[in-house]
């Protein structure tokens, strides 16, 4: 990300979310069992405002460090991402060729195209992602099989995303286990459609060949995503969706436990935090995140 080495995302997306948030382990050693809340209500409408804060030491305030005060400075996500969504948004790099088609064809001239094919095709530009839209952060993800993929690919279907650690011992695979069976109460067109995402925290170890031995041991067909990214990336996507991690001297994970429901476009619709418990009303969220604005 062009902005995300001098920025640290703080909670205006997910208001208040996580100070009352009753979800958050203390370890991945089994004292979260029967955690429960009551489902996160999406914060109010702030025009895709979150708030910043500008730090030399970059994302140490994920470990509550916030002795040094700094300036806070409102920006949207997609200034974050690079992109042109408000007053003083970063502009994109100039490019030659004609809008809708790829940069390649800025050398093509009409005298050179007589008689010839040209060297691409024009292609319909994607409209705009919201202001609250996730799918405005830009970092590329590495899945459990080695691919890059980036959060936007997702776009058009109902996506029902936690964060986690592979090796965690107790917590993540209870939170994968609610997620399953989230799944397993959608009507099937649904189920067929969403995407159900895991991203972990444990930027040292969750090595693909790691996520990949998780998706065996709990059984995840391809409608899961198991991703990895870089430490920048993992704190950004865990600021806007409210997620708190730390590491301890074992190398474990104090963290919390929330599953959060993205509509068609990437934006937050409902949030459900701690272990166990029913599900149905995430259930209930995804059938509507599914449905196309304006539709029945």
């Amino acid at each position: 990300m062009k902005t995300q080495s001098a920025l640290v995302l703080t909670a205006l997306l997910v208001a208040g979310s996580m100070q009352s948030n009753p979800a958050i382990s203390r370890s991945c050693r089994g004292n979260e069992a029967g955690v429960t809340g009551s489902p996160h209500v999406p914060p109010p409408d702030v025009g895709g405002y979150v708030l910043l804060h500008r730090s030399g030491l970059g994302r140490s305030l994920l470990a509550g460090d916030a002795s040094a005060p700094v300036p806070p400075v409102q920006v949207t996500v997609g200034q974050v991402a690079g992109n042109i969504v408000g007053p003083g948004a970063i502009a994109p790099a100039p490019t030659d060729a004609a809008p809708g088609k790829p940069a390649c064809c800025a050398a093509e001239k009409p005298a050179e195209l007589a008689g010839k094919k040209p060297c691409c095709e024009e292609i319909a530009a994607a409209p705009p992602v919201t202001a609250r839209s996730l799918y405005q952060l830009d970092a590329t993800w590495i899945d459990d099989r080695s691919e890059p993929v980036q959060l936007a690919s997702l776009r058009g279907r109902p996506v029902v995303l936690a964060m986690f650690f592979a090796s965690c011992e107790y917590a993540c695979p209870v939170l994968t286990s609610d997620m399953q069976r989230l799944r397993a109460l959608l009507p099937a067109e649904v189920r067929e459609s969403a995407r159900f995402v895991l991203v972990s925290f444990d930027t040292a170890r969750d090595v693909p060949a790691a996520l990949n031995a998780y998706r065996k041991r709990s059984d995840l067909d391809d409608s899961w995503a198991l991703l990895r990214g870089e430490n920048a990336a993992v704190q950004d996507l865990a600021m806007l969706l409210g997620v708190k991690f730390k590491q301890d001297a074992q190398g474990q994970f104090a963290h919390s436990n929330l599953i959060t429901i993205l509509n068609l476009e990437g934006e937050i619709t409902h949030q459900r935090p701690g272990l166990q418990g029913d599900v149905s009303e995430a259930a209930k969220a995804v059938v509507l995140a599914a449905k196309k604005p304006g539709g029945a």
